[in-house]
């Protein structure tokens, strides 16, 4: 296991008995996620005696399936680091919060460190006005309609105090004329508190007839409550993360109680506010207590006393004015992007540009895409390449940098996969001594979506210092629509990723829409969004080239002659033939059975055929660049000789087009000749089948009985024939045509 972090060394600083049922559980899903084993997440749970149970880990365990937004190694860090775990790096480098391990993760964002928040004091009322501090509260959260919920009665059990149901049944508008009048007394109007226990009042609007979460009739705030810190360090980061607070209030015990405005439309989009609003907090070194999630939630009091402490109003209306704009604020400020630079000061300093790694094509650190139609050989391509880049040769002609590459395999068994490395290897004639450099993943069946993938590949290849990561093909992990533009960018970020992370070129191929693909440009021919043809830096295109019969036999009469050149040079026999012998498949084995031995005409007899069945197999191919850092170079035109794709070295392909698609009226005309051309035919076979004496002279009814047709049709096609015509309900010849 390649983990850039350790986790076990974080499991140290986080005490299972010291969190609830759903924490613990993301522990689990977080180690599962990293590709630890259950038995650590079992041997750190056994610390909590009180709760363990033997073997329910691993029960847990084979449950966790994955969803698509993960817990994952970052939830573990954000968790020991809010306990003071510092995390390091191999090498001796403090983890930053963009180190951490996952990258599907990363969505929720680091504004501050906890750490290096400076605490700010929080001091108690001197002067106490009980009354004033409630009518401030409630013109804060409350219209003068809203039934407002509380509760000052409690009951104590095992030595803690607890609220009842309470009341609902006043307005806000009600309550503060009330407390205007009470000369300071809150219990006069709420009724009396136990001042060991405190009391407790709803932050939402209710209906006036409960105060439950179905009673709410206003999702506008929610409760964020965390205790793990000093009251000062909460004062201190709520502040730093600019909260939308509506009322910041002191508990009273060891926590703020801040209401802040969460302006949901409905109880859906008031959980997915809430779950935001609490993940931004944890990960900012806030941890908040989850259990106050529902929109009817207590929360305590300003203007009572709780055992000796004053629960009070620390302050109203702080950070952002709504959550839109907090939300806002929170993603721009943390969006990881680079600081932009003036380009005076980076004139006469200028970076180096990464390496080629195909020269003339595309550049260590960079993207390219290859595309095609199916059997143009795209596997066999990539798999050339990986080979090219190992031993250090040229791929289709283009000069490659030597290093390690891994090849993604995510459509082939892994026999057929390793096969086919070794069939292009010898194919290509290259001897194999740099096999070490070529790292295969075989994924067929395994494969995942890109979004997942990513932060898989990256642990794994951190250290395996790949020039280059071959994915064949994509298809299999595309995530999304692919003819949607914003779904495949957000695909394509991935690779932005890896590239990112590894320091490595990444290269995939794709394969052409439907239809002819003669008549476009090259980087229009990839199916699904023009994302991907805008994407990568470099993109090839592969496009079919029309073999005519001519050209195909060319090719065969080459390839036998090869053979029997070859077989007559080995022989000790090519001087006693002519040239001209050589021109043609039929002349060449004739020279050699000539001069040849009965066993050496028979072993170039059986090669000849193999050379002409491999001939026939022949397709051609064009190659045609879009590039981003290079200029663009000329078409590059191949035969893919199964299992290799070789340059064409006569240049025999150069003159040819691709197939274009016909316009429409072009097709409707070839359409159209094709019914007349079958309607001729029919007639003229069926003519001759009912002309049994030979005469020339058949009935229509004849006709019709043979052909099953009407005779309004029989007419049609003999008006339509030249060669035909009819008279008092008999066809004529008048032209024997050839059938």
């Amino acid at each position: 296991m390649e983990n850039t972090i350790d986790l076990l060394d974080a499991l140290k600083y986080i005490d299972p008995a010291s969190l609830d049922y759903k924490d613990w559980l993301s522990i689990g899903m977080g180690l599962k996620e990293a590709g630890y084993p259950a038995s650590v997440w079992e041997d750190w749970s056994r610390q909590d005696q009180a709760r363990f149970h033997s073997n329910e880990c691993t029960r847990k365990w084979n449950g966790f399936r994955g969803s698509g937004n993960p817990i994952t190694a970052g939830t573990i860090i954000q968790m020991a680091r809010s306990r003071g775990w510092q995390p390091v790096r191999p090498g001796g480098r403090e983890l930053g919060w963009d180190d951490v391990i996952d990258i599907n993760g990363s969505d929720i964002p680091a504004v501050v460190d906890s750490h290096w928040v400076e605490e700010q004091e929080i001091l108690e009322p001197e002067t106490w006005q009980p009354a004033e501090e409630l009518i401030r509260y409630l013109e804060t959260l409350f219209t003068v309609d809203d039934n407002v919920g509380y509760v000052t009665r409690s009951f104590e059990k095992e030595g803690r105090h607890f609220p009842t149901r309470g009341c609902w049944d006043r307005t806000a508008g009600k309550l503060i004329q009330e407390l205007s009048q009470c000369g300071g007394d809150v219990g006069k109007i709420l009724g009396d508190y136990n001042p060991k226990a405190g009391a407790w009042i709803r932050f939402n609007p209710l209906d006036g007839e409960g105060a439950k979460d179905k009673n709410v009739t206003d999702y506008r705030y929610a409760l964020l409550e965390s205790d793990q810190l000093p009251i000062e360090k909460q004062n201190a980061l709520i502040r730093e993360l600019e909260l939308p607070v509506a009322a910041l209030v002191y508990s009273g015990g060891k926590s703020l109680h801040a209401i802040v405005r969460i302006e949901a439309g409905s109880y859906e989009e008031y959980r997915k506010r809430v779950d935001y609003l609490y993940r931004v907090c944890k990960r900012n070194g806030l941890e908040p207590d989850t259990q106050n999630g529902n929109p009817s939630r207590l929360s305590r009091m300003p203007g009572v006393v709780r055992n000796g402490h004053k629960q009070f109003l620390v302050d109203t209306n702080l950070g952002k004015a709504s959550w839109n704009e907090w939300q806002e604020w929170i993603e721009d400020i943390s969006d990881d992007l680079p600081n932009t630079e003036n380009m005076a000061a980076a004139w006469n300093d200028l970076p180096d540009l990464a390496p080629p790694l195909i020269e003339g094509i595309l550049r260590q650190g960079h993207k390219l895409l290859l595309a095609g139609p199916s059997k143009a050989g795209k596997s066999f391509a990539l798999i050339e390449l990986c080979c090219s880049i190992a031993e250090g040769r040229p791929w289709l002609g283009f000069p490659c940098a030597q290093g390690r590459v891994l090849y993604i395999n995510l459509e082939l068994d892994r026999a057929s996969c390793l096969h086919r490395f070794r069939d292009v290897y010898e194919a290509l004639g290259y001897p194999p001594k740099n096999l070490e450099l070529i790292d295969v993943w075989n994924l067929r069946g395994r494969s995942i979506p890109m979004d997942k993938l990513a932060p898989k590949l990256i642990r794994r290849a951190m250290k395996k210092n790949y020039i280059a990561i071959v994915l064949d093909p994509i298809y299999k992990i595309i995530t999304g629509d692919e003819n949607s533009a914003d779904q495949m960018a957000r695909f394509c970020n991935n690779f932005d990723r890896v590239c990112t992370e590894l320091g490595c070129a990444v290269i995939y191929c794709h394969h052409h829409s439907k239809g002819s693909q003669g008549g476009k440009r090259s980087m229009d021919r990839a199916s699904g969004s023009g994302v991907f043809a805008r994407d990568p830096d470099a993109l090839l295109d592969l496009i079919e080239l029309p073999v005519s019969e001519e050209l195909r036999k060319q090719e065969i009469n080459n390839a036998v002659g090869r053979t029997c050149t070859a077989a007559l040079q080995s022989a000790g026999k090519l001087e006693e033939v002519s040239q001209d012998d050589l021109c043609t498949k039929d002349a060449a084995l004739a020279a050699c059975e000539s001069v040849l031995s009965p066993g050496e005409y028979q072993d170039t007899l059986a090669a000849a055929e193999a050379a002409r069945k491999a001939a026939e197999a022949l397709t051609a191919w064009r190659i045609e660049g879009t590039l981003r850092e290079f200029p663009k170079f000329p078409p590059v035109n191949l035969w893919f000789a199964f299992p290799v794709h070789r340059r064409d070295g006569s240049g025999v392909l150069g003159d040819i087009d691709p197939e274009k698609e016909e316009s429409t009226w072009r097709r409707s005309a070839k359409k159209k000749t094709d019914r007349s051309k079958e309607k001729i035919d029919r007639l003229s076979s069926a003519f001759a089948w009912c002309d049994t004496s030979g005469s020339g002279e058949v009935s229509i009814a004849a006709l019709i009985e043979h052909t099953g047709k009407n005779r309004n049709t029989i007419k049609n096609w003999v008006d339509q024939h030249p060669g035909f015509t009819r008279e008092n309900g008999t066809v004529k010849r008048v032209s024997k045509l050839s059938n």
